[in-house]
């Protein structure tokens, strides 16, 4: 193993400044960068389109909502079922309880990208029941927000030193100091930078057709996004006990149906369709 010096020390503390019991943390500060970058783009989207922005205000209610519910629950019934089927309260509340019986502020420490697709796909079936909007348009514009905000989310995990990849010697690794004194892959900025580029890619596809054949760049965009995910999993550590030994981690077997969905997507004879 090389000298330490030679790879990237990374020991930021996650809070920007701290008053009181409250802290604002770059964590935060990433969830609120991803959600501005996707109202923005999808702003550009509706005016390109010529959909009302009160629909767009709209949509964002129900994709927030659905995004935070879907990740705590798919943290909590995927990554730790075994904790919170005695703990179900702690699933909605941002508190945990000490080993001497007392209840202490925590935040919701656990959310899973997984659940927040879920969730996703949930509130905009909610939301296109509720507007009169056909699902397959809103999917095909709206995954192209998706990815950016993802990488707004993987940056303040890289801030949080959590998620990090298995030890290597690779000239990039990174130091996470406040973990151990092990170089290790950057899990998290891999998955930022790849998100990055399937936004781009996505992107620029829209932009070159603003009428994509329906359900195409929502296949195209569920294949890419978590067949990154799947191959980066590789160099991550486990993030639960249970999954030692394991031939797929958890996060490889839920990329799984998402990947096979985009593949029939792509695949189908596709049908014309209407925002309403």
């Amino acid at each position: 193993m090389q000298d330490l010096l030679s790879y990237i020390i990374w020991d930021p503390k996650p809070e920007i400044f701290k008053i009181g019991a409250f802290g604002l943390r770059y964590y935060s500060i990433c969830w609120l960068l991803a959600f501005a970058a996707s109202y923005y783009f999808m702003l550009k989207v509706f005016k390109k389109e010529n959909v009302s922005q009160d629909l767009l205000d709209k949509l964002t209610i129900y994709i927030f909502v659905g995004t935070l519910i879907g990740a705590r629950l798919g943290h909590c019934l995927f990554y730790d079922f075994e904790y919170y089927k005695d703990h179900i309260l702690e699933i909605f509340i941002p508190f945990q309880k000490d080993p001497s019986g007392n209840w202490h502020m925590t935040g919701f420490t656990g959310l899973a990208s997984h659940g927040g697709a879920i969730g996703i796909l949930t509130a905009m079936w909610l939301f296109c029941r509720n507007t009169k909007t056909n699902f397959m348009w809103l999917a095909d514009r709206l995954v192209l927000v998706v990815p950016i905000a993802g990488a707004f989310i993987r940056l303040g995990n890289f801030f949080n030193s959590e998620m990090i990849g298995n030890p290597t010697e690779l000239p990039w690794a990174v130091v996470f100091s406040n973990i151990d004194n092990i170089p290790r892959h950057p899990a998290q900025m891999y998955e930022c930078i790849a998100y990055v580029i399937i936004f781009i890619i996505l992107w620029s596809m829209y932009q070159k057709n603003a009428k994509p054949i329906p359900g195409k760049l929502f296949g195209l965009f569920l294949i890419l996004l978590f067949g990154a995910r799947f191959v980066i999993e590789y160099v991550k550590i486990d993030q639960v006990a249970f999954e030692a030994g394991m031939l797929l981690n958890m996060g490889q077997i839920l990329s799984i149906p998402f990947i096979l969905v985009g593949i029939f997507l792509l695949l189908r004879k596709p049908k014309e369709t209407k925002r309403i």
